[in-house]
This record gives structure tokens, sequence and C-alpha cells, in this order.
């Protein structure tokens, strides 16, 4: 199962390829953010991550909220973690 996964920007790696590093529930990857480039991400914003992007910008509550419920998901929530952990872009 695939789900978008709130992740925190930590930080903006390279603004010309649209790449920042994020962090979900402790593990930090390297993502494109292309996909919000009008949304001027700053270190501290919140993202929805799918497959490596940045989906949409979202507010912290929502964050906290989206990261409890899927929690509560069990095993698709480690799922999603442990293939949040393998992937990265080179």
């Amino acid at each position: 199962m695939c789900l978008g996964i709130p992740g925190q920007v930590v930080e903006i790696v390279d603004v010309e390829q649209s790449l920042a590093k994020v962090e979900v529930s402790g593990v930090r990857r390297t993502i494109s953010v292309r996909l919000l480039a009008d949304e001027e991400l700053r270190t501290g914003d919140w993202v929805l991550v799918h497959v490596g992007f940045a989906m949409a910008k979202i507010d912290e509550e929502e964050a906290a909220l989206t990261l409890a419920a899927m929690k509560r998901l069990g095993q698709a929530y480690t799922d999603e973690l442990e293939a949040f952990d393998s992937t990265s872009i080179v």
C-alpha cells in the first residue's frame, strides 16, 4: 500500500533542482518539491509526501492528525515508513 505521509521540511537542499530534506518520524530523506514550486516552502513547513514527491503543503495540525491516524493503521504505517527509509533521489 502506498500512502501519502506528512513530513516536515528540515532543509532546502537544492533550490535549482527543487530538492528538500524532510523528516518523517525520525527518518530523513531528500525529496522533490518541484510540484510545490509556487508554495515558497521553508524549513519547518509540513508537506504530504508520496513516492519521493511533496504533493501538498499542509499545516502542523493536519500533519499531527494524519500521523496519529496513520499510526493506528499499524503494519501499513510501518510499511510506509520502511519504504520511505529505503528510497532516495539521486
